[in-house]
């Protein structure tokens, strides 16, 4: 299979994954559930918590401009869309003695929905 062949692969693989899921719906749950903490765009820069762009593939603690717990740190999570749906969901259940204060997020619609968004950031 060729380089082309590939990464049409990749984005059709990519936009199946998130079918269905609202983008812009998706940038009204970060705008009212994550922008008081977590950035995202061309100047994000980390804040109260860590920018999200190119949040996918990273490894959890992974940015050198946020101070994470040690628990984030040590818990080696590479962030995709499972993990990060299930970090959404119970941060605390996933990351025990994570910092980040907040207490999850129980609708799959707006998890997928957010997901989709910080996609379009990487």
């Amino acid at each position: 299979m060729n380089k082309a062949s590939l990464l049409i692969l990749a984005l059709l693989v990519h936009t199946g994954a998130h079918a269905g899921a609202d983008i812009q719906a998706g940038k009204a749950v970060f705008d009212t559930r994550c922008a008081s903490c977590h950035r995202v765009g061309p100047s994000a820069r980390a804040g109260f918590g860590p920018h999200l762009n190119a949040v996918f593939g990273r490894t959890a603690g992974g940015t050198s401009d946020y101070q994470y717990s040690p628990a984030m740190k040590a818990s080696r999570i590479v962030w995709t869309d499972d993990t990060l749906r299930a970090f959404i969901q119970s941060p605390g259940k996933v990351v025990p003695g994570t910092r980040m204060r907040f207490w999850g997020i129980s609708n799959e619609k707006q998890i997928s929905d957010l997901l989709a968004y910080l996609h379009t950031y990487g």
